[in-house]
């Protein structure tokens, strides 16, 4: 079998075709008649701007999460708080009272550590420690 080789300009010619051929091919939108008219826009609904996302924020759903009894997404929520802020020893201060709260002392005081590391006088931290401890000497030793 021999085959022959196309000519340029069939190649050239099928091309144009296929280009064009789409457009031609779309239907044509019908003009409405002047007994039809055209539905009326429903009134979309008002959208009331979300809150942005702040330190606080979450850590106030994060309490509010915590009296909930749903200590995990209490945990992701303070997590979160320490991502968006690492600096704020508030934040590392309120997984450690989850944590606490849950009955996990020594995650809880690696949490409050991490805060007094960040501000060695942190009230927050400074009692939540003297509580783990029974009142032990880093209340006073900060005094």
């Amino acid at each position: 079998m021999n085959f022959r080789p196309i000519p340029a300009r069939i190649l050239v010619m099928s091309a144009l075709f296929l280009a064009v051929s789409p457009v031609y091919a779309a239907p044509a939108k019908a003009p409405l008649k002047a007994s039809v008219k055209a539905p009326a826009k429903a009134a979309s609904p008002v959208k009331v701007p979300e809150a942005p996302i702040t330190v606080e924020s979450l850590l106030t759903q994060a309490q509010a999460a915590t009296s909930r009894g749903e200590i995990d997404l209490a945990l992701r929520l303070a997590q979160s708080a320490i991502v968006a802020d690492p600096a704020r020893p508030s934040s590392y201060v309120a997984l450690g009272d989850i944590y606490a709260q849950a009955g996990q002392a020594d995650f809880a005081r690696n949490f409050y550590d991490a805060a007094l590391g960040i501000d060695p006088i942190d009230p927050g931290a400074l009692k939540a420690l003297s509580m783990l401890d029974g009142g032990s000497s880093r209340v006073n030793a900060a005094r």
